[in-house]
Parts: structure tokens; sequence; C-alpha cells
């Protein structure tokens, strides 16, 4: 089963933090990362909205990636406070993460809405980084694989119309300091690797597999060794450019 000779990649998901002078930390990062840790993995900051444009300017002509963290479905039109991919895209962002679990949870968005986003993404041309996982009850209740074979049969399309990533982020993980056991992670990614699969035949095996959720550096080797892992979707940590380079140079390690 493929998966496992996949470049990684290591994405961090800024939320709502950042403000202008924060281009000092995607300053390091890009200086990090072009010095020697870009043999390693493919980099990639999402910062939030009203800073895309800024950093991507900043970024042109480095090995660090800009991506947004979120888009509307549509292109336009009138949706107060949205952005569309297209917009992220204009702004010189090359991804976007959609269907993270504070979407999913603050405002409601279900599988089919998420799917409509990663359709938008693929729309206007950037990388989709569809995020799925579940919650605390559902792992303790013995349902996290059905849950997240749920969640990927309804985020995705029946056919991939070109790249993806999927983002593995355990609810009950995230900014907790918990993380699961490189068991736990080995299990979940084994089973979205075989539904890929099964679904895009040869495709499925090219989808790089990000796990998220309290990942740091103290962690980063350990989870990076584990099967079917291809990278790490990082929060808080990625907000410290010394963390976020730290946890790439655990990739291939």
């Amino acid at each position: 089963m493929a998966g496992g000779h996949l470049r990684h990649l290591v994405a961090g998901n800024w939320k709502m933090n950042g403000l202008r002078a924060s281009t000092d930390v995607l300053d390091a990062v890009i200086k990090g990362h072009d010095a020697g840790l870009a043999a390693r993995a493919d980099l990639m900051v999402c910062p939030p909205a009203t800073l895309l444009a800024a950093f991507a300017a900043r970024a042109d002509g480095s090995s660090v990636a800009i991506g947004g963290q979120d888009c509307h479905a549509e292109p336009s039109g009138a949706f107060t406070g949205d952005i569309a991919a297209e917009m992220i895209a204009d702004a010189g962002g090359s991804a976007v993460i959609v269907g993270h679990s504070e979407r999913r949870t603050l405002h409601g968005e279900s599988d089919a809405d998420v799917r409509a986003k990663a359709e938008a993404a693929w729309r206007a041309g950037i990388l989709p980084i569809v995020c799925v996982g579940e919650t605390r009850e559902e792992r303790d209740g013995g349902n996290a694989l059905a849950v997240v074979a749920r969640q990927i049969a309804g985020s995705l399309p029946d056919t991939l119309p070109g790249d993806v990533v999927v983002a593995y982020e355990p609810v009950w993980a995230i900014g907790t300091g918990l993380t699961p056991t490189s068991a736990d992670v080995a299990e979940m990614h084994g089973a979205i690797r075989r539904q890929l699969v099964e679904r895009y035949g040869e495709a499925g095996g090219a989808v790089r597999l990000l796990y998220g959720g309290s990942v740091k550096p103290a962690n980063a080797a350990e989870l990076m060794a584990v099967a079917h892992v291809n990278g790490a979707l990082v929060g808080g940590a990625s907000l410290v450019a010394d963390d976020f380079l730290a946890i790439a140079r655990a990739c291939g390690s």
C-alpha cells in the first residue's frame, strides 16, 4: 500500500494570531528552511487572512509556501466576512485549510460544506488541506475509526480533480497538550490510507496524510516516524520559529 514514500509537509495553522510585526517569525522560518531544511520537508505557513498578502510577498522566491485557514464555497457574493478561494490565490496563497474541527464545531460546518470548500479550492487552483478527527467521546465509545471514515467519505468527492492533503486531528488533542499513542495514530492513518486507496486507486496512495493535535518538538520525531504519517498540521508551535523548524527537522530523521 502506497503512502510511505511521500515527501513530508509541515503546515503551520496560526489561527487567530499574528499582526504585521509577526513577519519576523516568518522571516526566521524562511531563513531556517532555506538553509537546509528544505531537503527534509515542504513547509507552509497559514496566517490569518489579514496577513496573507504580506506573507506571500515576503515568502516569494523562498521554499516556504503560504496558505489560508478557510474559504467560502462560492467565488464571490453577498457573504459578509467570508473570503473566496480565488481571493486566497489572488493574495499569493497556494493552499487552504478546510474542515478544521474549530470550523466544524463553532460554525456548524458539515461534511458537505467541507466538500464544497475543497471543490472551491480546486476551482481556484490551490491545494485543499481537508481536516478530519474524532471527539474524546467518540474515541472512548470505540467509534473513532467509523467517525473519521464517515468524514472522509462526505468531505471528499468521488473523483479527485487535483491534489489534496488530508489532516487527521483528534479533536481532544488540539491545544490540550494530549496526544494519542503512536499505535493509535498508526491505526488511524493506516485506515485512512486504505479508504483512500479503495476509493481512488493509485491517486489515493499519493495523498499526503498529516497528523495534527498538540504536535511539538518533543514529540515530533516519534509522530513523524509512524507509518503513513506524511507530515504535520501544527497549531501553537508554529507561532515560534524555532519550534516550527524543529518539527520540520524531525521529518526524515
